[in-house]
């Protein structure tokens, strides 16, 4: 093609859609998902995830790979501890009793409670609007926004599944959607 009717060509599309009624255009465009939804996804991810991995190390809860370092256990608890820390941030409820919940060692329990922990994050993740994640909330002492607070805590989970995953090839337990 020449330029001469690449430029016409061009000219026509634009001249085109330029005719149709911005009401339609608005129609045609597909409503892209918000914040909230990418959160729940990367949180439903994480739940399935952690919850094989809880399941596959199944009688490894005390290992650790060295002295004052989290053991296999202690990492799911805290997931689920997290889990409910953050959930409670975004709702604005209490999340947690004061006192330190005694840890799950039941590798059953323990995939219920993350999926459990999950499930009600996610729920909560979906309940807010565009100007909830604009919210300021206290986490760790820090000020943030939700959003901040998310993004905070679920790129921590990010590295605590990486490590749980080193935890799992260490013993010899290949994680379950590696198969």
């Amino acid at each position: 093609m020449k330029w001469n009717n690449i430029a016409i060509f061009a000219t026509a599309i634009a001249l085109t859609f330029s005719l149709v009624p911005p009401r339609l255009q608005a129609q045609a465009a597909p409503k892209q998902p918000g914040f909230q939804a990418a959160y729940a996804a990367d949180a439903g991810k994480l739940s399935g995830k952690f919850a094989g991995l809880a399941g596959a190390m199944a009688g490894k809860y005390d290992w650790r790979p060295g002295p004052g370092v989290r053991s296999v256990g202690d990492v799911f608890n805290l997931i689920v501890m997290e889990n409910g820390m953050l959930a409670g941030v975004l709702s604005g409820a209490p999340s947690q009793p004061r006192s330190k919940p005694e840890p799950i060692t039941d590798p059953a329990k323990m995939q219920e409670a993350l999926r459990t922990s999950y499930a009600n994050l996610q729920k909560t993740i979906a309940g807010l609007s565009d100007s909830d994640l604009n919210t300021p909330v206290k986490l760790f002492g820090m000020d943030l926004t939700k959003q901040g607070a998310l993004m905070l805590l679920l790129s921590d989970q990010h590295e605590h599944l990486g490590q749980s995953i080193a935890y799992a090839r260490t013993n010899g337990v290949v994680p379950p959607w590696s198969k």
